[in-house]
């Protein structure tokens, strides 16, 4: 669902929203495409790839109980940490 009030992608934002949602979910793994999350609306570098459970699902997703977060001790930052290596680090 998009916001009314963010504002649109450039081109580079849109090019890494689009590289974010080729991985993997950050928290359980499953194979993409994910969702892209971003930490804060609107700052699209700080998106990170989750599937549609770990997103808005109502006991696992991090818009509800977040349940599978709490289990696997993930947290938004430790994914995003996890996403920025696996963009730009692993795979040089």
């Amino acid at each position: 669902m998009w916001s009314k009030n963010k504002r649109p992608m450039d081109v580079i934002e849109r090019e890494h929203v689009e590289a974010v949602k080729r991985l993997s979910c950050g928290v359980c793994s499953i194979h993409g495409p994910s969702d892209a999350h971003e930490l804060v609306q609107g700052a699209w570098f700080t998106s990170i790839p989750l599937c549609r459970d770990c997103h808005m699902g109502h006991h696992n997703g991090i818009h509800g109980e977040h349940r599978i977060w709490d289990v696997l001790k993930k947290t938004e930052l430790s994914v995003l940490n996890d996403t920025i290596e696996i963009l730009f680090y692993r795979g040089r």
